[in-house]
């Protein structure tokens, strides 16, 4: 299969030189998972669907994003956050840079349905100090998201 054959999942909405608006994203099928989930799923039901998918953190050792989900998914009578890394430690890479400058509502819509799945109150996303672009840019998608109704 040659690179142009090859379906794009991770930059799928990425624009030439700037960044996928709101409705571009949803024009694309963005937050429609989160749509088609939301009170209609059990977090059991989405790590179902997680393990089957096959997605796996990008740290290195490749663990199971399901097996993480479920860890915290129960009913304890404790606070959930969900964060998110976007420090970029694999040697080499700048995949988080580039999803958020080209595509940030694919990162905030992954977010939410994770935060979701473990009944998390409140997320978090790190990113690394050099990268003051893009918390700009996700600031105002978050916004942007929040003022959509996406974010409470």
């Amino acid at each position: 299969m040659t690179t142009k054959e090859t379906p794009q999942v991770l930059f799928r909405n990425r624009k030439p030189n700037r960044i996928a608006s709101l409705d571009e994203y949803r024009e694309s099928g963005g937050y429609e998972a989160l749509a088609n989930v939301v009170g209609k799923w059990s977090p059991a039901d989405i790590c179902r669907c997680v393990d089957e998918s096959g997605l796996r953190g990008r740290g290195g050792a490749g663990f199971p994003a399901s097996k993480k989900w479920m860890s915290v998914s129960g009913d304890a009578a404790y606070p959930r956050y969900i964060a998110a890394n976007a420090d970029e430690m694999e040697p080499g890479t700048f995949k988080d840079r580039v999803l958020i400058h080209v595509d940030p509502h694919s990162v905030i819509e992954g977010m939410i349905l994770a935060g979701y799945t473990i009944s998390a109150s409140k997320g978090y996303l790190f990113i690394r100090p050099s990268y003051e672009s893009s918390a700009v840019i996700l600031e105002g998608e978050l916004e942007n998201a929040r003022q959509a109704g996406y974010l409470g």
